[in-house]
């Protein structure tokens, strides 16, 4: 397994059951997924751009994208339903405690200007959400094969039923807060 998920079991369940105050070591909060998604808008006129953004997603996560379509038509931005639109990518077990490990040491200190993620970016039921505005900051991309820049959402999924148990997990995880 990866040292993320074996540092998880070994030292952060026991230090979050502390301090969130649990009876229960199964009511400790964890990751359950991540989910990568990138919409592509000029994919109504060029197809080959989710081509494009759908093989960088495979080599960020190391595993295949699936693609969204368009739920609706909306005429004005020439758009039909069943357009394909997005790619996303669901991350779980291994590969998503390797992603996330990635994602906190390599990834984003690489952002420009970085100071911190924003502790604000919570759902309300202890889901986490970061939105990256290019996909350069990942190693794994090759700065010469890139046309043009796409952003993305990470989406960490957690089984914390608040704010405060999902940012204190993310936290314990090493997710960098303002």
């Amino acid at each position: 397994m990866s040292r993320l998920y074996e540092s998880y079991n070994k030292k952060i369940k026991a230090e979050l059951q502390k301090e969130l105050n649990l009876k229960n070591v199964m009511m400790v909060p964890r990751l359950e997924k991540i989910v990568i998604n990138s919409g592509v808008g000029e994919a109504t006129q060029n197809i080959k751009a989710l081509d494009k953004v759908m093989e960088e997603l495979a080599t960020v996560t190391g595993q295949k994208p699936a693609i969204r379509r368009a739920k609706k038509s909306i005429a004005s931005f020439r758009l039909r339903q069943g357009m394909p639109v997005a790619a996303t990518v669901t991350l779980r077990g291994k590969r998503m405690y390797e992603f996330f490990d990635r994602l906190v040491s390599v990834v984003i200190p690489r952002v420009k200007d970085f100071r911190g993620v924003s502790p604000k970016s919570f759902d309300g039921r202890g889901n986490y959400t970061l939105a990256l505005k290019d996909q350069l900051v990942f190693p794994e991309i090759s700065y010469s094969k890139v046309e043009s820049t796409k952003g993305m959402s990470i989406t960490m999924v957690t089984s914390a039923k608040s704010n405060e148990a999902g940012k204190a997990l993310l936290k314990h995880l090493g997710m960098p807060f303002r």
